[in-house]
């Protein structure tokens, strides 16, 4: 993948011009500088901006005095700005500005955000051609998510705790999600495993489930292929029993004969079946006159049984009303002896007023009108008592007829019991055939057994093809070609190095991700052998072999990018006796250092050269151009001393050192 780097910028948070660094693609590029001008805050600013979860940016007078932090990138599409705000108090922030031109313009400020940092990974996702499929199907597991532009990182860094680490070989390695991730994108890296390779694990996937599931269906069918032909024969039997077959008919064994049997039952004339049935016409002709005639009288008797008590509840409401009637007769009876007694002259105890005279007459009155009603009221008794006799009549004829229909019902269907069994056998015969129909109905449309049988075949066929290109033996033996391929570029840069064992070869542990050193009888890995020298000669080499072996394909996703912070720390004297013009203290080197830290330089201006523009390189180290100087292919950025990434005007007085 194309994808060297132009320059890394800051923006102030005070305001003003932005900090540009510029780079050289196709080159070694170094800034030298004393310790605490800001060259390990380089890598993390750039990992910052590519998408990564965490800032690492130091913390104190880079993330105070800067807003955002940016870099711009060349890619085959042209140039790229990837800027990042800084966090603040956050682990991260997802606030990024793309950019995007054949050339990029550095804006002097940046207001807000263009877009976020899912995005921004999504294009270098697309940029490096990666695949969108995980690395198992189906997985929940992230170290087998699919790959991903940040996992390359991993061939691209090389930080100052990195670069000549016994323990860990590669960036962000010593943390056990990243270790986990990157043993899982190893195959793809090297080719083992392809984007192809990963599709077709994935149709592997799908087909080995719709197998499954034709299989379990095909099972399932076979089941109930052996009920259907249980259910088939017991269909026979009961058509034999309806007269739909011949007595003599058999019943069939196999399947297909069976079903043929039941199409033609289905397709039979149960006319033949019920020749009886004309017989019983005038029986059942009757029979349904009769319930007729049943029907209406049991309703004319429940209106007569209603007009019945209907008078009795008359016949009630009569008794208390001339029982009233004649509780107030005695009651008023007493008025006229109180006026018989008024109008004796000779009794003076009661003679009445007027006034008292004309109530008694009142009272008097009345007594004449309830004597009235009382002697009317035997009429209405008398009424009453004839209708209720002449209902009564009426009910008991309507009951007399209603038991001699439904006795002549009862010898009618006791002497006609062919007629009911003629009745029910046709009935039953309908409902026979009717089940029947419908069971051949859905028969037919689930019975796609010889389709189901192809279908198995096919994707048989189509899986062990795909089982074939999926192999885990046929990817281990293209990852260990890749390995075999990688060690031995490798084994020839060792020799250029300041390498204890030159002439060792090494073998690279993807389990392990370390190497091994062959030496005579033994193997030894990177952490069992001594010496710093040691360490930072395999990792120059077999990061510089990685990426020769990645140039060899000319779309590899991985980007054309190497940076190692502070490769001549191994060298460093154990005190500092210089000072440099801005009061830094700086090592002092000796030739056999100088030396030693030339080859790692020369080493990279040749491999470099070699690449032809398709790899750049960028240290940043304390050695300045005695020991990497005339080298054609190395290009000093900057030097850092009297200077620092951060200018120092943005540092306030009474700010730290950078």
């Amino acid at each position: 993948m194309y994808f060297q780097l132009r320059k890394v910028i800051l923006w102030p948070r005070a305001g003003g011009e932005p900090r540009v660094v510029e780079f050289e693609p196709g080159m070694v590029n170094v800034i030298s500088g004393a310790s605490k001008t800001g060259k390990s805050a380089v890598i993390p600013i750039i990992d910052y901006c590519l998408g990564s979860e965490k800032c690492a940016i130091p913390v104190g007078v880079i993330r105070e005095s800067c807003s955002w932090f940016g870099i711009v990138v060349e890619t085959i599409e042209g140039q790229k700005l990837l800027a990042r705000r800084e966090p603040g108090n956050q682990q991260s922030t997802g606030d990024m500005v793309l950019l995007e031109a054949s050339e990029i313009q550095v804006p002097k400020a940046i207001e807000t955000k263009s877009t976020n940092v899912d995005y921004v990974k999504s294009v270098l996702n697309r940029l490096a051609g990666l695949s969108n499929l995980e690395f198992e199907p189906g997985t929940t597991d992230s170290f087998k998510s699919r790959p991903s532009f940040r996992d390359l990182m991993a061939f691209t860094f090389q930080p100052q705790n990195i670069v000549a680490n016994p323990d860990v070989m590669f960036f962000k390695a010593d943390t056990t999600e990243h270790r986990e991730k990157l043993k899982t994108i190893f195959p793809y890296v090297l080719g083992a495993i392809s984007p192809e390779l990963l599709q077709a694990r994935h149709e592997l996937d799908r087909l080995s489930r719709l197998l499954r599931r034709k299989e379990t269906e095909l099972r399932a069918r076979q089941a109930s292929g052996a009920t259907w032909q249980r259910e088939g024969q017991a269909w026979i039997r009961q058509a034999i029993e309806y007269g739909l077959l011949s007595p003599e008919s058999l019943v069939p064994e196999d399947w297909p004969t069976t079903l043929d049997t039941l199409r033609r039952i289905l397709n039979s004339d149960t006319r033949e079946a019920a020749q009886t049935l004309a017989s019983m016409d005038t029986v059942m002709a009757r029979l349904t006159d009769l319930r007729a005639t049943e029907t209406t009288l049991a309703t004319q008797l429940n209106q007569s049984r209603h007009r019945l008590h209907e008078l009795r509840r008359l016949d009630e409401s009569s008794d208390a009303y001339g029982g009233g009637l004649r509780v107030q007769r005695d009651r008023l009876s007493l008025s006229t002896w109180i006026r018989d007694l008024a109008s004796d002259q000779s009794n003076a105890i009661f003679e009445l007023s007027d006034s008292g005279r004309e109530r008694v007459d009142q009272l008097c009155e009345a007594l004449g009108a309830i004597e009235v009603r009382l002697r009317s009221h035997p009429g209405i008794a008398e009424t009453l008592g004839k209708e209720t006799l002449r209902q009564r009549e009426a009910t008991q004829i309507l009951l007399d007829d209603l038991n001699l229909v439904r006795k002549e019902i009862r010898t009618l269907e006791g002497k006609s019991n062919a007629a009911k069994e003629a009745t029910a056998r046709n009935e039953h015969i309908e409902r026979f055939l009717g089940r029947l129909e419908e069971a051949l109905r859905l028969y037919d449309a689930a019975d796609q057994s010889s389709s189901l049988h192809s279908e198995i075949a096919e994707l048989r066929s189509s899986i062990a093809h795909l089982t074939k290109l999926v192999a885990e033996h046929e990817i281990a033996r293209k990852l260990t070609n890749a390995l075999e391929s990688i060690e031995s570029i490798a084994g020839k840069l060792i020799p250029k190095l300041d390498g204890e064992w030159p002439e060792a070869p090494i073998k690279l542990i993807v389990a392990d991700l370390t190497v091994k050193v062959i030496r005579g009888g033994r193997d030894d890995y990177l952490w069992e052998i001594g010496s710093g020298a040691n360490w930072l000669a395999y990792h120059v080499a077999v990061t510089l072999a990685l990426q020769w072996y990645f140039l060899r394909e000319p779309n590899h996703p991985a980007p054309g990018l190497l940076m190692y912070d502070q490769p001549s720390q191994v060298y460093f004297p154990a005190r500092r006796t210089a000072v440099d013009d801005s009061g830094a203290l700086e090592p002092t080197w000796r030739n056999e250092d100088v030396v030693a830290v030339r080859k790692v330089f020369d080493l990279l201006d040749k491999v470099v050269g070699k690449a032809k523009g398709r790899l750049q390189v960028i240290v940043l180290d304390h050695a300045d151009d005695e020991v990497w100087g005339q080298l054609p292919n190395v290009h000093l950025v900057e030097e850092w001393r009297g200077k620092a990434l951060v200018p120092y005007e943005w540092v306030p007085v009474d700010g730290n050192s950078i």
